[in-house]
């Protein structure tokens, strides 16, 4: 079995409230199908892909439910599944769930080849607030609409189609948090798949960020993370400006050592693929971060016993 595969990035501009579910969805097939032509065997598209980033914007009833899948897949994606059946490529992608118990979550699926999900993973580190911000014009209410994910990190063995390679997923803020990665890497993660919709500035006015700072940081967290747990990352935006609030580009596929092998240029939906050889991982997995070899959890319990900041007490 060959441990090379072909994968696909696949960029989306920004996905206006307006826009029709119908409208989103070619595009995303259009994405695929150019993909697929250059070999593809895997296509990781965005957090909340259907949709646009609807948690800026204050909604309930059915505004709100509008943007949430009751099953996977459905009628309404369903054109895409069989797309991506019939040219033999599967897919991740991140959408907004409602459960059959009335629970919600940022999740995110991968799809195989044969149009199977073979995973699920719903978002853990969720930004933003429970309640408005007075007097914002644009919101991050993510605490509001979903909750904490509860399937933890799982990570999956995949088939000959993508190289028998382990993997898994998360969503968005999930990449700047060390814990998410390293969860996956003690699972043997060989390829790691992230959907995301990154504010470029702040909307609200404040300036101690911009789109350039935020781009580099998203980049570098993949970099780093990737290296740190000798693992493949494709990390895959939402970009452009939606309804007024800018969303960062710069999706890249960054290799076992932390090397940027592809990355998007605009903000806008573009393909950019990369030759996934799993057996880079084997140089960091078996000398620097050889974990069983090397780590020493006795000494890391803060890290889950401990959720903020507990400062040492001034010496006299």
């Amino acid at each position: 079995m060959s441990r090379i595969f072909r994968a696909a990035a696949a960029q989306m501009g920004p996905t206006q409230r307006a826009d029709s579910r119908e409208h989103t969805l070619s595009r995303m097939i259009g994405l695929l199908e150019q993909a697929a032509a250059q070999g593809a065997k895997l296509v990781v598209f965005p957090e909340l892909a259907f949709t646009t980033f609807f948690p800026r914007w204050i909604l309930d009833g059915d505004e709100l439910d509008g943007h949430f899948e009751r099953s996977m897949p459905n009628a309404s994606v369903a054109a895409l599944f069989d797309r991506a059946r019939a040219l033999r490529v599967g897919f991740y992608v991140g959408y907004a769930e409602l459960t059959a118990d009335g629970r919600r979550f940022n999740s995110s699926i991968l799809v195989d080849c044969d149009g199977q999900i073979i995973s699920k993973y719903r978002k853990v580190h969720l930004p933003g607030s429970v309640e408005p911000r007075p007097g914002a014009k644009y919101q991050q209410l993510e605490k509001r609409y979903f909750g904490y994910g509860d399937l933890g990190f799982p990570a999956v063995r995949t088939d000959d189609a993508w190289g028998g390679a382990i993997m898994g997923m998360m969503i968005c803020n999930d990449r700047r948090w060390p814990e998410s990665w390293r969860v996956l890497g003690l699972q043997g993660v060989e390829l790691v798949c992230v959907g995301y919709n990154s504010a470029a500035y702040d909307p609200n006015g404040g300036s101690t960020e911009n789109a350039s700072l935020r781009t580099f940081h998203s980049t570098l967290v993949a970099q780093a993370n990737a290296y740190m747990n000798a693992t493949w990352a494709i990390a895959v935006a939402k970009a452009g400006d939606e309804d007024g609030s800018g969303l960062i580009g710069g999706s890249c596929i960054v290799d076992p050592n932390g090397r940027i092998v592809a990355q998007a240029t605009t903000l806008a939906d573009e393909i950019i693929v990369a030759d996934i050889d799993l057996d880079l991982c084997r140089q960091g997995k078996d000398k620097m971060f050889n974990f069983a070899a090397h780590r020493r959890p006795d000494q890391y319990k803060v890290i889950t016993e401990r959720a903020g900041v507990v400062e040492p007490v001034a010496v006299d």
